[in-house]
């Protein structure tokens, strides 16, 4: 971010946080932030022309939603993905997005923007952007399920999910499979058929982990979170 024009009101501060929190998010996201780079606040404060303070509170919001991991010793980098990691990730979303989807499908609610998500995903020219549409299409099924604690919870999971998703078709491009799948889960809920989107929800969640991360594997994408690097960075594709 440049500083201000000459004579124009200053950011304020929780303006110049969010907008470190939304570069760096997109850069974990997309892949221009490998799993395992170190994010050092003098660096990054000066690449967004803002203060260490800003690029400090942004960084513990990002390891409040997973993204980051934070050593007293080691200071900040980008979480990596592993076996354990994205196992747990989606176990919690297998616990609790089906139920969220069944419930949105009883209420009878529009799905308008899982359409235009799906959408966003057939166009997307990289691993990077199908991941974040995929991550809205999953909030699009279960945002008007009646229950905001649920929503809360599953939305402090899609990050994660979504960091896991762009990481693995980076290596097994498996979207197109993913792709049709979605188009079950909502041609099944936009029939009615709560159960059914449900349990095809189910399906797919257990089995895009599954295959990314077949049991018994223990082999690690990237650094484990305890080992930073100072690498450049890693452009996401297909």
């Amino acid at each position: 971010m440049k500083a201000p024009l000459s004579g124009a009101a200053p950011v304020p501060i929780p303006s110049r946080t969010q907008f470190v929190l939304e570069h760096l998010t997109h850069a974990i996201l997309t892949g221009g932030l490998a799993p395992g780079t170190a994010l050092v606040e003098t660096e990054l404060a000066a690449r967004f022309g803002v203060s260490k303070t800003p690029v400090r509170e942004a960084l513990k919001t990002l390891a409040g939603r997973g993204l980051v991991v934070m050593s007293e010793y080691r200071g900040a980098a980008v979480r990596a993905v592993d076996a354990d990691m994205a196992r747990a990730v989606y176990d919690v979303r297998l616990l609790l997005e089906p139920e969220a989807l069944r419930r949105t499908v009883r209420d009878g609610a529009a799905l308008a923007a899982a359409h235009t998500a799906l959408g966003r995903a057939d166009e997307a020219e990289d691993s990077a952007e199908r991941s974040l549409a995929n991550r809205d299409f999953h909030r699009a099924l279960y945002l008007p399920c009646g229950n905001p604690l649920l929503v809360r919870m599953l939305d402090d999971l899609r990050d994660q999910a979504a960091l896991v998703s762009s990481f693995v078709w980076q290596t097994l491009p498996s979207w197109e499979r993913e792709a049709e799948e979605h188009r079950l889960i909502l041609a099944a809920a936009e029939g009615g058929e709560a159960d059914r989107a449900g349990e095809l929800l189910a399906a797919h969640i257990r089995g895009f982990v599954e295959r990314a991360f077949p049991a018994g594997e223990t082999v690690e994408g990237a650094e484990t979170g305890d080992e930073t690097t100072d690498t450049g960075e890693r452009k996401a594709s297909a």
